[in-house]
């Protein structure tokens, strides 16, 4: 006698989604505070109310769920800068409104930048830490704007990949000044000072003239 087996209940994609973001929400916070290496999966099981098992189902290993982690904390950041610059035309506006847009986006999530120090520490085995990774993939469109602000004449004709670099790296590194030193500035004043300083520079314009013609 041929038994037909029934079919099983179809996947509901909507809801894995789901429970994968609130996994990977709540493993942020937990890989934040206890650090990767005493992170325990059955702590993050318990929070979310679900069987270490689950947990596995979606992230195979602790390894595979801290990286997750941080990879969706980064694509998050993109999304959020690029929602605040499209709506944005003028090519200086967008610059500052992605640098405002990058440190508000961590002023509320402060957690990611603890998981970038845990990323370094542990894995460094990764051809390049998710932040560096995504900058270099994303930097396209920027590329193109800048060029288009220096044939409009509005910004000097300069390397625009050391420009790019030097702007991100000034941002990573007061993401990581705010975490180490627990500074409680806000993120429109240190937007404001970083435009300031970027856009305008130290000099006045007299200095600026005589740098040019002696350096």
């Amino acid at each position: 006698m041929t038994v037909t087996k029934k079919p099983g209940r179809p996947k509901d994609e909507q809801l894995q989604a789901r429970r994968e973001e609130e996994i990977l929400d709540a493993a942020a916070v937990l890989f934040a505070k206890t650090g990767y290496a005493d992170t325990d999966v059955q702590v993050l099981a318990d929070q979310l109310q679900v069987g270490k098992g689950t947990i596995y189902r979606y992230f195979p290993s602790k390894r595979e769920l801290f990286l997750a982690t941080v990879d969706r904390g980064m694509q998050r950041l993109h999304a959020a800068v690029e929602a605040r610059v499209a709506q944005v035309d003028d090519g200086l506006e967008r610059i500052v409104t992605a640098i405002t847009a990058f440190l508000q986006f961590f002023s509320e999530q402060p957690e990611l930048v603890e998981l970038f120090v845990q990323e370094r520490a542990h894995f460094k085995d990764r051809a390049q830490p998710a932040y560096f990774a995504v900058h270099q993939a994303k930097v396209g469109p920027w590329r193109e704007m800048y060029q288009q602000l220096v044939a409009a004449g509005r910004v000097r004709d300069c390397d625009h990949a050391k420009e790019h670099d030097v702007v991100s790296d000034l941002l990573y590194g007061t993401i990581l000044a705010n975490h180490f030193t627990g500074r409680r500035v806000s993120f429109e004043t240190q937007s404001r000072n970083i435009v300031d300083l970027v856009f305008l520079g130290i000099l006045t314009e007299s200095e600026r003239r005589r740098f040019q013609v002696t350096k």
